[in-house]
């Protein structure tokens, strides 16, 4: 048996704004795969044979002698997989889909394929490539949330052997926890990987964490919801921390996510077990908590200050908060872009990156904005947090198309020093 897996190409921030290009002083930056295909390559069984298609890098649409095509996409790649899909269908291949669209809208990808996943492929992969056998492969297959105990760490040798010399990311993710119990207006994690955090075993991270260390890559630790006090994946990220401290261990980290209040209210034993790994920098996500989505409307500035003693902290404990701003909010209007740029100068933000609000497929804002007739195109290639697929409730679709560029364009106006080329400069994936 052969399994072709295929990682559908995007549009990025630059690709659907050229003109970012010609004032943010970054290399567009490609970006590592997700890891969905890793662990299934990582869960499929001895002897079946595997290939792997970037289209990012080349045109994944060839002709392939696989028995199944195996799909994983979120929003913004949802256009160019469905495609994809089709393709391969009309090859006469057997074609499963899985990821976050499919997950979030499962009745919009079945007419594409011959079988959905709903949420983690882990726990039903097996069973699928029994059933492809068999040649009874079901519409859609809907497993619990897997085991993290039984899971196996992904295979990140299937991504290092696609790399080539225009294509070599710096860092890849690495995953300490899966669900969580925030419900966040346009986040679609609860749906896709549970409403709790739970924990992964250390061992499971360790190995994935040799496998980058082997390669000469850097880790990731992108979930910011890592932080949040009191859940698994909090108590598992600091256990990861001492151990890393402890052990000296050669694992290099290029980032870690967080939102203010996770600063806020996180102990200075945490900065100082992250310090002591080797944590040089935050990705510090803003739009979707309470500081920051009140922190820029002029209206609340408790907020505000809260906002500026989460930066202050950061910088207290030695590390960077590179700082991500969301515009779009139901509270915005056309000041919140004044209001952004006056803060990041006030606070002393030295990088930072800017996303247009966007209500992606299923979540709680995607339901609002749909009820009230307010989202203005279905075409998924442009939910990328770089276009205005809504109607804003303050301002002009096109208002906030153009304040979102005008925050690229002053911020680094106002730090002509950025103009240099940064070791984090790869953290920019616009």
């Amino acid at each position: 048996m052969k399994i072709l897996f295929v990682y559908p190409k995007f549009k990025r921030h630059a690709e659907a704004n050229p003109e970012l290009l010609t004032f943010v002083p970054m290399k567009e930056y490609l970006g590592s795969p997700s890891l969905a295909i890793a662990a299934l390559v990582a869960s499929t069984p001895a002897g079946v044979e595997i290939e792997y298609r970037d289209d990012r890098l080349e045109n994944a649409a060839r002709s392939t002698d696989a028995d199944l095509v195996a799909i994983t996409f979120f929003t913004a790649a949802a256009s160019r997989g469905l495609e994809l899909c089709d393709y391969f269908r009309a090859l006469g291949k057997k074609v499963v889909a899985g990821g976050i669209f499919p997950t979030m809208m499962p009745d919009e990808v079945q007419p594409h394929v011959d079988a959905v996943v709903v949420g983690e492929g882990e726990p039903v992969w097996e069973q699928i490539l029994t059933d492809v056998q068999a040649n009874a492969l079901k519409p859609r297959y809907t497993p619990p949330p897997a085991d993290v105990n039984t899971l196996k760490p992904p295979n990140l040798d299937v991504y290092f052997k696609s790399e080539r010399g225009d294509f070599c990311p710096d860092d890849y993710p690495l995953q300490v926890s899966r669900g969580c119990p925030l419900v966040c207006e346009a986040c679609a994690l609860p749906t896709v990987m549970g409403k709790s955090a739970r924990a992964l075993p250390m061992d499971y991270i360790l190995a994935v964490a040799e496998q980058l260390v082997k390669s000469g890559r850097r880790a990731c630790l992108t979930e910011d919801t890592g932080w949040l006090p009191g859940t698994a994946g909090s108590r598992r990220l600091m256990e990861l921390m001492e151990y890393l401290a402890a052990n000296e261990h050669p694992l290099k980290i290029s980032y870690i996510g967080i939102s203010m209040p996770m600063i806020l209210s996180a102990p200075a034993r945490a900065f100082e077990l992250a310090r002591k790994a080797g944590v040089e920098m935050f990705y510090l996500v803003g739009g979707f908590d309470p500081v920051t989505t009140k922190a820029f409307t002029g209206k609340d500035p408790r907020a505000y200050q809260r906002a500026m003693d989460a930066i202050k902290k950061s910088w207290d404990h030695g590390i960077e908060p590179y700082t991500s701003f969301l515009l779009g909010n139901e509270d915005d209007d056309e000041g919140t872009v004044d209001r952004m740029l006056e803060y990041s100068l006030a606070a002393g933000i030295k990088k930072a990156e800017f996303a247009v609000f966007t209500p992606y497929p299923g979540t709680p804002a995607w339901r609002r904005l749909l009820a009230e007739d307010r989202i203005l195109t279905k075409e998924w290639g442009r939910y990328n947090d770089a276009n205005v697929v809504f109607k804003p409730k303050h301002m002009s679709p096109e208002a906030l198309h153009q304040g979102y560029l005008r925050l690229w364009k002053e911020f680094y106006a106002a730090r002509p020093e950025q103009g240099q080329r940064s070791e984090y400069e790869r953290t920019i994936q616009f």
